[in-house]
């Protein structure tokens, strides 16, 4: 499994014509293309960041996709006021989920980078997983890799905002324990709503 991410810096009364948008003209363009799953999209509504993520099932689907996706990427950036998106491409190496994402989710995302990448991966499957799962409001967790940059993004999912402030000071422990075991360096933790969840990426732990 593969995904797309599209990062556009929204003006604050754009996101939720953006959320719109995204949902009710571009999933469905983009669900009627070979080999897409779904579409997620996170928000910081205080800075205006929007990170949007499709999933496909392979790496050719989702390249060959790549001239269709540009105008309607374009167009939602447009839509939401920002500037030219920033798109990344990932592999889904993690995928653990323990029930839907209902209305009021929201993520919390860690950007790494890593040396040994199956040392990575294997520390984020057995040794963060199931930690992860016992924090309170978790719905399900992520790993997604570029091979070539050497970059691992993590974006584990609550049930609420609520939930999630209050696993900050746990998660804050795991990271720093599992980034030191895994030999990976921590970029950036940023907190989210999720706004759209049907990213639909079958079970992958």
């Amino acid at each position: 499994m593969f995904a797309r991410s599209t990062t556009v810096q929204a003006h604050q009364d754009t996101i939720d014509a953006g959320i719109a948008h995204l949902r009710d003209e571009v999933m469905p363009e983009l669900m009627a293309m070979p080999g897409c799953v779904g579409l997620s999209m996170l928000v910081d509504r205080d800075s205006g960041r929007c990170i949007a993520t499709s999933s496909w099932e392979s790496r050719e689907a989702m390249r060959d996709s790549a001239d269709r996706v540009r105008p309607l990427r374009d167009h939602a950036a447009e839509v939401m006021g920002g500037n030219r998106a920033q798109v990344d491409e990932w592999e889904i190496t993690v995928l653990h989920r323990t029930r839907p994402a209902p209305e009021g989710a929201c993520c919390r995302v860690t950007w790494t980078r890593f040396d040994e990448l199956e040392r990575a991966i294997d520390t984020y499957r057995i040794g963060l997983l199931p930690e992860l799962e016992r924090l309170d409001g978790f719905c399900s967790a992520s790993l997604m890799i570029d091979r070539e940059a050497g970059i691992a993004v993590s974006s584990v999912t609550y049930d609420s905002h609520e939930n999630m402030a209050s696993t900050r000071n746990r998660a804050d422990a795991l990271r720093s324990r599992g980034a030191e075991e895994a030999g990976v360096e921590i970029l950036e933790v940023a907190e989210f709503e999720l706004a759209l969840a049907h990213l639909r990426v079958p079970e992958m732990a």
